[in-house]
């Protein structure tokens, strides 16, 4: 079963919004009629379950969560306040003289439901040892005695869970056993059970992801095609976007554009590319860099936007930092970077000083300014440490303006590491599946962990992708790339 990756919450780390595949609006002026309310209800059904398949398959770190709503929310007070109810009925009534055993009897049978779920087919014997020990029938007779052992069921019910439950609980267990009132422990009891349930749905989903893969793809092809059908989705923005890959036109604009839009921004300028597989590629790759208010996103795309995002923000940070240790490379020499855990040490520190570089509103320039002072300040000590030569002030002055150079638009240093990446997250894309992936380039050695990492993630969602939708590029790709339509062709999905 699964550990650390079953954590707290019903809510998925699926998006938490279904993406809006352009749901029509009612008519306006008069009321939604009942079949067009059944249509949308369905509609939003058929998008959910697409992709909640599409984030199992796609996220390998997906889970599920158990709900916990913020304690200062109406929800939050609203539970809050019915369980306390309940736990302080439960301790009054253990407190009469005879014991009620009413609610006692209550959890006992909820605690039973919840522990035979937990059983897989092969507990033959577990299951008929919880049939016998929680006889719910013989329970409520000897509480009509005021004979019911709540001590012994209890300890009972925390060994069981402790042959259950994923090694990540043990702890939680183990603290069970040290409780002695009743109802704290059944309370506690309660607590655990939820989480070993969310545990087993982790679980199954982790063991059926072999075999969800292998369906996942006819799956959300079909559903996504029911979409068509039913023309509530188009394919419009899709055709734009593999438009402007043909045309070699980035999603970023102008070269006017400020130069944190610009980190990433394809340098494509053949207007013919080789095969329709070179330009999905490179279509691929503009989403990297996508600028929202310049065009809408693909709709055969929009389940991976978030993810693409992310990767785009990694993206945008590594060029930037492969950029700067180029440049204290050249200006330092090779020798410092040989000190032991300084690239380490400068690596975090342009982390940190550089975070949220992708937002709009950062100052970029201040940001490289304060950087070049920090990455002088390490060098020198790292030289010093080594009994080396410290900086000139004519070094000292070049590094930190050549830091600082690399907010302007067009830098040279920067448009090198770009151009570098790019190349290589093609070449990673463009890749078989049967050969080794291609070798970083010199110039991005440096970081060629955080790259090989950010580039797997990335062809992990292009491959899915392509393989769902690539019968849907390759009819637009015809289109696009032969207009007399004379030409065969076909988009590789690996």
């Amino acid at each position: 079963m699964p550990n650390e990756n079953s954590v707290d919450g019903t809510d998925s780390d699926a998006p938490s919004e279904i993406p809006n595949l352009q749901t029509p609006d009612s008519p306006s002026g008069s009321p939604p009629t009942q079949t067009y309310l059944l249509d949308m209800a369905q509609m939003e059904q058929c998008v959910s379950n697409m992709t909640l398949a599409h984030e199992i398959v796609v996220n390998r770190d997906f889970c599920f969560k158990q709900s916990t709503p913020p304690e200062d929310s109406l929800e939050g007070r609203v539970k809050e306040i019915v369980h306390r109810a309940f736990w302080d009925s439960l301790r009054a009534q253990l407190s009469l003289s005879p014991p009620d055993y009413t609610h006692a009897i209550t959890l006992l049978q909820e605690v039973k439901e919840i522990l035979l779920s937990l059983l897989l087919p092969g507990h033959t014997r577990l299951r008929a040892q919880l049939e016998e020990v929680l006889d719910l029938v013989l329970i409520r007779q000897q509480a009509e005695h005021g004979a019911v052992d709540l001590h012994r069921l209890s300890g009972y019910i925390v060994g069981t869970m402790a042959s259950l439950c994923a090694p990540v609980r043990d702890p939680e267990i183990r603290k069970l056993r040290e409780h002695t009132d009743p109802v704290h422990l059944l309370r506690e009891i309660m607590r655990v059970l939820g989480l070993m349930k969310v545990d087993m749905v982790n679980f199954t989903v982790q063991s059926l992801r072999p075999h969800l893969l292998q369906q996942a793809v006819q799956y959300e092809r079909a559903k996504f095609q029911e979409l068509l059908d039913k023309k509530q989705v188009s394919l419009d923005n899709t055709t734009a976007w593999l438009q402007r890959a043909v045309l070699g036109s980035s999603p970023v604009g102008s070269s006017s554009e400020s130069p944190e839009q610009d980190v990433t921004k394809p340098t494509i300028h053949s207007p013919s590319p080789v095969s329709p597989s070179a330009v999905l590629n490179r279509a691929y790759f503009l989403l990297l860099s996508w600028d929202p208010e310049s065009q809408l996103y693909p709709e055969s795309v929009l389940m991976d936007q978030a993810r693409l995002e992310a990767l785009g923000q990694k993206l945008h940070l590594l060029v930037l930092e492969a950029a700067v240790l180029l440049v204290t490379s050249t200006q330092c020499g090779g020798a410092v970077f040989s000190v032991p855990g300084f690239v380490g040490n400068l690596k975090q520190t342009i982390t940190a000083l550089l975070e949220g570089c992708h937002q709009s509103g950062f100052d970029q320039q201040g940001a490289l300014l304060a950087l070049g002072e920090q990455v002088y300040k390490q060098v020198h000590e790292a030289l010093s440490a080594q009994g080396g030569v410290t900086l000139t002030p004519g070094v000292e002055t070049l590094l930190k303006g050549q830091i600082s150079g690399l907010a302007q638009d067009h830098n040279p240093v920067r448009s090198l590491i770009g151009s570098r990446v790019q190349s290589y997250l093609l070449a990673v894309l463009g890749a078989p599946d049967s050969q080794r992936g291609p070798a970083v380039p010199p110039a991005l050695v440096v970081v060629a962990p955080e790259l090989k990492e950010l580039a797997g993630a990335f062809r992990s969602v292009v491959n899915f992708n392509r393989m769902v939708f690539g019968p849907h590029y390759s009819s637009i790709l015809k289109k696009l790339l032969f207009s007399g339509g004379g030409a065969e062709m076909g988009v590789d999905s690996r």
